[in-house]
């Protein structure tokens, strides 16, 4: 490996790579962004004020925004980032399959599911990889997720993620390249897991955000996050993955940072939505991408395939796209039928 590339200049794809260009070796680390007055600016001022305000960038790493030229110098070892919303994930992998020359393995840091599919990201990559005929093409992948905030990461703070791959040797290559300084990477082959972790968490974070911008109190909070959690063990394992993933970093970890941190975007949602506010102006004044707004929709429609029961992922679906009253959500929730934990 001689090289880092991160595909995504949003505030995740900047704060790792500010984080990946200290790494030991002293290895280069390129941020692609797709807008080339954004990489201009990143590169005159060391500052994306858009995404990280204030945050000065280090002066190790390369901006760039020529996407025909960004791999010429590329080997087949070298470490390739996505980070990309998952809405951008197949575009993403289409452009890089039409190019000759890559690096061979990719790790993505999108949190979410494909909204019309319900496909995790490994899918959505699977079926690109096997669309373009590109499956003897020797591309390793992984997953990296974990409860982190964006700003706190890029100011140097402690943070601990997790790494998930069928590939030993890839959760390797990444350790190599981001476990120092103030940052623990944890290994794992539980990639479904990883995933749904991720993406659920985000809509529980929507959840508790309504909860407490209607005044429930902590005992309720409590309550949300723990059934919350009992529907993110249904699904992981319904979909072949490991229940102890749910407690783990990607789950339960993720979940608490996410559910009741104030600089979540989703929990901000669901505050917003507890006094009334239409959801097309609460994501207009966030400025941000919000991915329990995203991917709501296609976790419970999976959830629904398979016949797991998701009360509190239904309803706030139910709350953001059908515009149930958030207190008559909570009284429909309140109201279900008694039934044993376990």
């Amino acid at each position: 490996m001689k090289h880092i590339y991160f595909l995504g200049a949003g505030a995740w794809g900047t704060a790792m790579a500010m984080h990946a260009s200290k790494n030991k070796k002293g290895l280069p680390v390129t941020l692609w962004s797709r807008s080339d007055e954004l990489a201009k600016t990143i590169r005159a001022t060391r500052f994306n004020q858009q995404y990280l305000q204030d945050i000065q960038l280090p002066t190790e790493l390369l901006i760039s925004s020529d996407w025909n030229q960004l791999f010429d110098d590329c080997a087949q070892e070298d470490l390739l980032f996505i980070a990309t919303p998952v809405s951008g994930l197949k575009e993403t992998v289409d452009h890089l399959l039409k190019l000759q020359q890559i690096p061979k393995n990719w790790v993505w840091l999108c949190k979410g599911l494909e909204p019309k599919t319900s496909l995790m990201p490994h899918q959505v990559i699977a079926r690109e990889l096997s669309l373009a005929s590109a499956n003897d093409r020797g591309i390793n992948t992984a997953v990296l997720s974990g409860p982190s905030f964006a700003s706190e990461v890029a100011k140097g703070m402690p943070c601990a993620l997790t790494v998930a791959s069928e590939s030993n040797e890839l959760i390797a290559k990444v350790q190599d390249a981001l476990h120092h300084g103030n940052m623990r990477i944890y290994g794992s082959n539980d990639i479904v897991g990883v995933e749904l972790g991720g993406a659920i968490k985000n809509v529980l974070a929507i959840a508790t955000g309504i909860g407490d911008g209607l005044g429930l109190g902590l005992n309720a909070r409590a309550a949300l996050l723990t059934r919350g959690l009992a529907e993110m063990m249904r699904l992981m394992t319904a979909m072949g993955g490991k229940s102890e993933t749910a407690m783990g970093l990607t789950g339960v970890g993720d979940l608490i940072l996410t559910a009741t941190g104030d600089l979540s975007r989703n929990r901000r949602v669901g505050l917003q939505l507890a006094t009334g506010k239409k959801l097309p102006e609460i994501l207009k004044d966030l400025g941000h991408v919000a991915e329990g707004v995203l991917c709501a929709q296609a976790v419970s429609d999976l959830a629904k395939s398979k016949g797991i029961e998701m009360p509190i992922t239904h309803m706030v679906c139910e709350v953001l796209f059908k515009e149930l009253d958030a207190a008559t959500a909570v009284k429909l929730l309140m109201g279900r039928d008694a039934k044993s934990e376990a």
